[in-house]
């Protein structure tokens, strides 16, 4: 038996993997445990978590891969620095982050003392780990793999062909040209500057217009070979130190954008500042822009393998809008997409290349869900809720213990029916940032004010950031211009004409829906619920988003309680127990004897 644990560590989105003989038996973020957004720092308690799941020590892991490999790109680092001489400072982050990946052993046994940790620690180039985290477990034996994210290992991008359990890399695009970092000052441009708000923009583009495409490119040009290249005299990120600070272990980084840009542009927007139409404009025009570099990488990736199955990998495969596209605007025929595409999802890869190069046979399963998060027992969650209510005697709370799954998935699909915000806490924590039906908040996608509910009673959020629908796969093609497998929730597809009317909720303002597909395989309970609402309501799909509170996706039951209690939530479900606020139950509504014992 070989146990290998991968590692996402000093950088955003920290996450550890447990892989066993080549099969996946735990993942989880840093974040979720730290209650962190995005935290970076080396993840000790992710990886308490999945030794736990395996039932090991630190002593039994036979092999640590990490994410990164300080050799890999030497050439191009040199001629970087002997051609832009870059700030001295900026050379000593580099060296100093090196040095740290180096230590990852010492770090481990520094975090286990007394562990007896033995194993050998392997270092994997950053996107060759982002396409093996994809590639090795999707159903491709043969696939184009393409990571494209800020930076990483001196590389911006990367693409080459996987076949059985090899990944041969063709090519790759060296810092500073940066398909992320483009997208990532600009969104600091518009105004959005917190690490991972590139999102915003994506949901912000279809309000506007891309007239300002032209400027741009001035900044982004594409290459004949499918690379591309950054105007510089417009970024900050190659010449000057970039200070990527870790504020209590939550990445952020300077303006990435120079003076320049306001000069092609406009002066940028102070994240205090309405949004005007040219903003919108604007990022109509960065997202454009992005996909017309994005398109000619994958065009030219087709054209030198003609294999019609890709894989998608990196920060920028979180660009959902655009992998929507993949269809229509490449010959590419079925498109993968790992639930943790990014940063955390190079644990996975790490873990899984470090597998396969000891000379063993692929053996993974593909990945068909991202169920591999901690999970609890109704033992654990009663004595969370007895806790939880003790504290809030003044609250009415109603809460009983559902008598089967079905009673529950029909109760709490009536309850959104209704009309009511529904909390949904089951089974084992998403691998990846989508909430995908264990850490969900769940409610009727038919209400054209829904949106306006959500934000009003729990998320706070701008109004022009859409929620997404969790959809019956067998009733996909009837609803959705596609009839793809999209488990993670990883691309936007327009939704038919003729049903926009009916899901107003999760239809966006240009006609489209980020899609998660559920299949009763990959999970039973929610399919259920999904399938009483149809029941009831003749749509056989919810509005699903995640599960917190401006604050990373709850993992224990003590916070889905506090988040709970803290907002306005209607109702919520937990592993087998429903709480419905008081005053928002059935008159004369009274605790059964399965619940008699906990806190009214």
């Amino acid at each position: 038996m070989t146990n290998i644990l991968g590692v996402n560590a000093w950088h955003g989105d920290s996450a550890a993997c447990l892989v066993r003989d080549g099969v996946l038996v735990a993942a989880a973020e840093e974040e979720r445990f730290r209650r962190i957004k995005h935290w970076a720092g080396f993840p000790s308690e992710a990886i308490r978590y999945c030794l736990a799941a395996g039932k090991i020590g630190i002593a039994d892991v036979d092999h640590v891969a990490i994410n990164r490999n300080p050799k890999a790109n030497l050439a191009h680092k040199l001629a970087f620095t002997l051609r832009q001489r870059p700030d001295w400072r900026f050379v000593l982050d580099r060296l100093r982050h090196g040095q740290r990946w180096a230590s990852l052993g010492t770090e481990i046994a520094r975090s286990f003392p007394g562990g007896g940790f033995r194993g050998q620690v392997h270092q994997v180039e950053h996107h060759l780990a982002h396409m093996a985290s994809a590639f090795l477990v999707s159903p491709f034996e043969e696939a184009v793999c393409v990571s494209v994210d800020g930076s990483g290992d001196f590389a911006t991008a990367s693409w080459g062909l996987g076949r059985g359990s090899h990944i041969d890399v063709a090519a790759r695009v060296p810092f500073p040209h940066s398909l992320g970092i483009f997208y990532e000052a600009l969104t600091q441009y518009i105004g959005f500057p917190n690490y991972g708000d590139e999102y915003k923009v994506m949901g912000l583009a279809p309000y506007g217009t891309p007239r300002y495409l032209s400027a741009l490119s001035e900044v982004l040009r594409s290459q004949s070979d499918g690379s591309f290249r950054l105007n510089l005299r417009y970024f900050r990120h190659h010449a000057e130190r970039r200070a990527f600070e870790w504020r209590d272990c939550a990445p952020s980084s300077d303006r990435l954008f120079s003076e320049a840009l306001e000069e092609l542009l406009g002066p940028k927007r102070e994240p205090s500042e309405p949004l005007e139409q040219r903003h919108k404009d604007i990022a109509s025009s960065i997202q454009c822009a992005f996909e017309e570099a994005f398109f000619t990488l994958l065009d030219r990736a087709y054209q030198r393998y003609q294999v019609s199955d890709l894989v998608l990998s990196g920060g920028c495969a979180f660009n959902s809008v655009a992998n929507g596209k993949v269809y229509e605007r490449t010959k590419f025929r079925r498109c993968y997409i790992q639930a943790a595409a990014g940063d955390a999802g190079g644990a996975l890869g790490a873990a899984m290349q470090v597998w396969h190069g000891l000379g063993v046979h692929r053996r993974a399963a593909p990945m068909e869900h991202a169920f591999w998060g901690p999970e609890f027992t109704d033992s654990e969650i009663e004595s969370a809720i007895d806790e939880a209510l003790a504290g809030h005697a003044d609250r009415a709370i109603y809460v009983r213990r559902a008598g089967s799954e079905d009673e529950l998935c029909q109760e709490v699909a009536a309850a959104i029916a209704s009309g009511k915000v529904v909390g949904w806490f089951q089974g084992r924590m998403e691998w990846g940032p989508r909430a995908l039906g264990n850490r969900s908040i769940v409610c009727d996608p038919r209400r054209g004010d829904m949106k306006d509910i959500l934000n009003r009673k729990i998320k706070r959020r701008e109004s022009f950031r859409p929620f997404a629908p969790s959809v019956l796969r067998d009733a996909v093609p009837q609803w959705f211009e596609t009839d793809d497998d999209v488990p993670f929730m990883m691309q936007v597809f327009r939704i038919r004409a003729e049903r926009r009317s009916q899901i107003p909720a999760v239809t966006h303002v240009d006609g489209t829906g980020r899609l998660q597909t559920v299949t009763r395989a990959a999970n039973p309970r929610y399919h259920r619920l999904i399938e009483c609402f149809r029941d009831i309501s003749g749509v056989p799909m919810v509005l699903n988003t995640s599960f917190n509170e401006n604050e990373p996706v709850v993992c224990a039951p003590r916070e889905a309680l506090d988040c709970f209690l803290r907002t306005r939530m209607d109702l919520l479900a937990i592993g087998n127990f429903l709480l419905v606020r008081q005053e928002e139950s059935a008159p004369g509504a009274r605790p059964d004897a399965a619940a008699a014992a906990l806190p009214l």
